[in-house]
């Protein structure tokens, strides 16, 4: 299966982007889907993951700003993030799992399959 995320950009804070990943070669329905963010100089970091009964697990940090979502029948899952900050400026990438994925192992990089290649945002203050 291949990724392709796109929608990153520049933004000033307080404002609002929407992510895509477009999922190839797979049914997106059967992945548990994640987004992940990397700031220079620090790891990779979980943001938000969708499982396949659509239950959505968020981070502190992101919680009731970002929100994940799919749209089968365009086999894409979108971040619609609002409210950003400064604190929010990394690389943004989405990631694939086996449906299967309890909820422990959603937060680590390590269980997801298949990643896109990332997406720029950075917000100004």
């Amino acid at each position: 299966v291949q990724l392709q995320a796109s929608g990153g950009g520049l933004v000033q804070a307080g404002g609002s982007l929407r992510l895509s990943c477009v999922v190839s070669g797979g049914t997106l329905s059967t992945y548990t889907m994640g987004w992940f963010r990397q700031a220079p100089g620090k790891e990779r970091e979980f943001v938000t993951a969708l499982r396949i009964n659509n239950n959505r697990y968020s981070s502190d940090s992101v919680r009731g700003r970002f929100t994940i979502s799919r749209d089968s029948a365009k086999n894409t899952v979108y971040l619609q993030m609002n409210s950003l900050t400064p604190e929010d400026t990394a690389v943004y990438y989405c990631a694939a799992g086996r449906s299967g994925l309890i909820v422990s192992s959603l937060f680590a990089a390590s269980n997801y399959d298949n990643w896109g290649q990332g997406t720029q945002v950075t917000v100004s203050s």
